[in-house]
């Protein structure tokens, strides 16, 4: 304001001087003209005239110099100054924009620095500048600055994990979810045993008789194809830093899921070990949750509540998997008048032989939810055992075993898997007919908790055979069966989950694989 009133006090003195000299002028006109109009000659009159131009003109040209010199001044002391706004409110005012392009290169660094495995960046709309000048003026830049970099927020940028629609978390970018679901499917299905390290977890294993010597099985499983069941998909979004998860946090939770509830069905073999094992949930929780259980109270159809991780993705493998099993020697039965009726000889014991057994297996997350038997080779055939035997009683075996149904091919096979323990063999047919797998006396025909309709023989000689899921039975207790007699047809009872045969092999109180017995 101060440079505002000089200029206009100097103006004023200009117009002031003008005023006097265009006065002092007209006298000195009106004067000469009386005078010159009476006495003076026309010379002289005429260099009066001039005198007063000359003095006129000087006047004008030292205002004009005034003004000149003023605006000057003014000039000089103008300042041009920016206001600043974010979405049209003032923050303050700036003496140059480019503060502000380098308080955000600033600010994007200092997150980054903070924030180094993601990539940041600032909510920098709404912030605009309006150019203004003032004479002498002074922006309020340190303090506008200052507030303008405290009201600056950063945001990462992310892609949304997407399964089937649903946002299962945020990684940093696509690259990160195609890691992260490669890992799922490591964990789910290893290339070989060698590049796994031989993971024993990953094979395919079998239980030895109980009353046999151990095996030296061996296990070769090969994925033949893997591939995730839901959709997976992406998109951009904008985030917060910390929500932003790595490779390997993406794969645990693609693998783990969040708790849900669930009632699970128990089947054979189950334990609440197993079951806890299976599910990954404590044993104690367990029992908390199904006060009515007791594990040795436990039967087949029993329902628990349980709470368990359930996994937004299902991970589906098909393994081409191979195990040794050792064959029992074939027994060769020569009838002896010299021995007694019931009695027996073995003349030359026979030698166990060994088969590699091919399946091929499909799994859920590592869970089987389907196993087919493709085929055997024999590695090492077994020596035949020759019994000398009396003459022979009705009802009693020969030891020598023979498929209980024709055209058979196996849908489970035997022994402890993935937690459970299947006591027999599951065969399936397109001939329905159940014959008696060898000679004995029928001892139980019905119902069978787990088994439906059930027929239990004894052979007569330390073994008992079992033929579960019948749907229905042709013949009856105490009856004496040969074998190959027709004894029910293939059913569906029980616990069930389609048509085939369950069959057991029982010597004395121990089970057996059947496979051992049969060829």
């Amino acid at each position: 304001m101060k440079g505002f009133m000089g200029f206009r006090q100097t103006e004023e003195k200009q117009a002031e001087a003008t005023s006097a000299v265009q006065a002092s002028g007209h006298e000195e006109h009106d004067d000469s003209m009386s005078t010159s109009t009476l006495t003076e000659p026309k010379g002289r009159r005429w260099s009066a005239t001039r005198k007063w131009i000359a003095g006129t003109t000087g006047a004008v040209v030292v205002i004009v110099g005034l003004v000149f010199a003023g605006n000057q001044y003014v000039d000089a002391k103008t300042v041009p100054y920016y206001h600043v706004y974010i979405h049209g409110e003032e923050v303050g005012t700036i003496d140059d924009p480019a503060r502000i392009d380098k308080l955000f290169s600033q600010k994007r660094q200092e997150y980054q620095d903070k924030y180094p495995d993601v990539a940041m960046e600032l909510h920098t709309e709404g912030i605009t500048t309006k150019l203004e000048k003032a004479f002498k003026a002074e922006p309020d830049t340190l303090n506008t600055m200052d507030k303008l970099g405290k009201k600056l927020k950063a945001y990462a940028e992310g892609v949304e994990l997407k399964v089937d629609g649903k946002v299962v978390g945020i990684v940093k970018d696509q690259a990160t979810i195609n890691a992260a679901l490669e890992k799922v499917k490591q964990k789910y299905a290893p290339q070989t045993a060698a590049a796994s390290g031989a993971n024993n977890a990953s094979m395919k294993k079998l239980a030895a008789s109980s009353t046999a010597k151990p095996t030296n099985m061996a296990a070769n499983p090969a994925v033949k194809s893997v591939r995730i069941e839901e959709k997976v998909t992406s998109a951009p979004v904008e985030t917060d830093p910390n929500k932003v998860l790595t490779a390997e946090e993406a794969a645990k939770l693609l693998i783990t899921g969040k708790a849900a509830p669930l009632v699970y069905t128990v089947e054979e073999g189950d334990t609440i070990s197993s079951i806890s094992s299976q599910f990954h949930v404590n044993q104690k929780e367990i029992f908390s949750n199904n006060p009515q259980i007791k594990e040795k109270y436990m039967q087949i159809g029993d329902q628990l509540k349980l709470t368990v991780p359930k996994p937004p993705i299902t991970v589906t493998t098909v393994e081409k998997v191979s195990e040794q099993v050792a064959t029992a020697p074939d027994i060769e039965i020569r009838k002896s008048k010299d021995l007694p009726a019931g009695k027996s000889k073995v003349v030359r014991p026979g030698q166990e032989g060994l088969k590699v057994m091919n399946y091929v297996v499909t799994k859920h997350n590592g869970k089987v939810v389907d196993e087919q038997w493709v085929g055997q080779t024999v590695v090492k055939s077994s020596l035949t055992e020759v019994v000398l035997q009396g003459t022979k009683v009705p009802g009693k075996g020969s030891g020598k075993f023979a498929w209980p149904v024709s055209g058979a091919t196996i849908s489970s096979s035997y022994g402890s898997r993935w937690g459970k323990t299947h006591k027999g063999i599951d065969i399936v047919s397109g001939n329905r007919t159940i014959k008696a797998a060898d000679d004995g006396t029928v001892t139980f025909t019905g119902q069978i908790n787990g088994y439906g309709n059930a027929i239990i023989i004894n052979h007569s000689n330390g073994y008992e055979t079992l033929y579960g899921h019948l749907n229905s039975i042709s013949t009856h207790t105490g009856a004496h069966v040969n074998q190959g007699d027709k004894i029910g047809i293939m059913g569906s009872t029980g616990r069930s989950t389609g048509t085939h045969l369950h069959f057991e092999i029982h010597k004395g109180s121990s089970i057996q694989n059947p496979m051992k017995y049969l060829n």
